[in-house]
């Protein structure tokens, strides 16, 4: 089965909002078997809208959309879906009734044009909306099965899974299941390079590469009668893919590099103290966006002047003075510091330059030294990153994170 993803909504095509929407449905889709092989986005003109409906239906079997089912005169999804598949639009009174209440219970008044989102295609499946107002809905022609979403992420996500799911899996003969395995430490292309012969001669189960920032995920999937043969499937894989590159692969679940550290030193009974320069409390955000991080992380200094990487971790003015704030020398004397004040298992110290100003010849943009201690060792990374300031620090908080993880783990 193929499927094509269109997202609806002029402020897309502007770039005011990012579409995460495809980026989520093209992974649910691909983990229940399904191949996205378009991808669209237009904006709110019902010619446009009306043309790309029509070339997706002669071209693929499931059609999902998002957006454009609000109550303005510019949400225009399903007037137009309606008058392609020349079906009325016809009152839903529970939708009704919801609506209302939905005003109702946050003593909010209610305008008319709000009504107009209880008008659905006649025939079609119904998806209640508990996150907002306008619901969704499914029709089945011979030919298409067209889906159609609300475009804010926190009414379609839940109405994907609560509703869409369990009707695409009617479509599916047999198991699809799916297992990702994180890397990190290693680049795409090397571990393309080295599982080039399982990806090559891949049948069932398939293995999909997908890089992220400092990481590599390998998605395993398989389709089978029963949800046992498809595990016992991945599992074969699994270890044949540990057998090449098993030293850099941190989890197999959903937890992220991050959750996994907090996760092995809250079981080995370590704690953590991070002093950050140029990242400016990025790293010590994300480790501390972790459930149980308190019983891990005790303190966190951004020490961006000199002055503060002298009085809160002990770096030495000569050191300063002589290799710069932007050096081995002191990135160690950072993370050595946090170990005597804090009292801490492990610690992480970040200094560099992000841009966009500040570099030189010696020192470039993009220069970060990375320090970590752990077990009386303290090894420190020279990094060069490239890109703009963002990318640059949050190329040094992953970094920082694969270090320690590689002491730890």
């Amino acid at each position: 089965m193929t499927a094509e993803i269109i997202a609806i909504g002029t402020e897309l095509l502007l770039g005011d909002i990012l579409n995460t929407n495809a980026r989520y449905l093209s992974r649910q889709l691909a983990d229940m078997g399904i191949s996205v092989y378009y991808q669209s986005v237009v904006g709110d003109n019902v010619d446009r809208l009306q043309e790309t409906i029509e070339n997706a239906m002669n071209r693929t079997s499931i059609i999902i959309t998002t957006g454009g089912l609000g109550p303005t005169t510019d949400d225009l999804s399903k007037e137009t879906i309606a008058q392609v598949l020349d079906l009325p639009l016809i009152e839903h009174e529970e939708s009704k009734k919801r609506i209302v209440d939905f005003f109702k219970q946050r003593d909010i008044p209610m305008t008319e044009n709000n009504l107009k989102q209880a008008y659905i295609p006649e025939g079609a499946i119904v998806l209640e909306n508990d996150n907002g107002t306008a619901p969704g809905f499914i029709v089945k022609t011979k030919k298409n099965i067209i889906i159609v979403l609300p475009g804010p992420p926190s009414e379609m996500v839940p109405m994907f899974e609560n509703g869409v799911k369990k009707e695409l899996k009617k479509l599916n003969e047999g198991v699809i299941f799916s297992r990702t395995l994180k890397l990190c430490g290693i680049g795409e292309s090397t571990v393309a390079n080295i599982l080039q012969d399982l990806i090559d001669n891949q049948t069932n189960p398939t293995i999909a590469p997908y890089a992220k920032d400092g990481e590599v995920h390998l998605r395993i999937t398989a389709k089978t009668n029963e949800e046992s043969e498809a595990i016992k499937l991945i599992d074969a894989m699994e270890q044949k893919v540990a057998d090449h590159v098993g030293e850099y692969i941190y989890t197999t679940d959903e937890k992220t590099l991050e959750e996994t550290i907090v996760h092995i030193m809250k079981n080995k009974n370590l704690t953590l103290s991070v002093a950050e320069s140029c990242t400016g409390g990025l790293l010590s955000g994300r480790i501390i966006n972790c459930s149980g991080v308190s019983d891990v992380y005790k303190e966190g200094f951004i020490t961006y002047s000199n002055e503060a990487k002298m009085k809160y971790l002990g770096v030495r003015k000569d050191t300063l003075e002589e290799f710069g704030a932007v050096s081995e020398e002191t990135a160690r004397e950072m993370a050595e510091g946090l170990i005597d004040k804090c009292d801490t298992s492990a610690s992480i110290s970040i200094t560099g330059i992000a841009g966009p100003t500040g570099g030189t010849e010696e020192k470039p943009i993009g220069l970060v030294y990375i320090g970590v201690s752990y077990k009386g060792v303290t090894t420190v990374k020279k990094c060069n990153f490239y890109g703009n300031r963002q990318k640059i620090r949050t190329r040094a908080v992953v970094e920082s994170l694969i270090m320690l993880w590689n002491k730890i783990k």
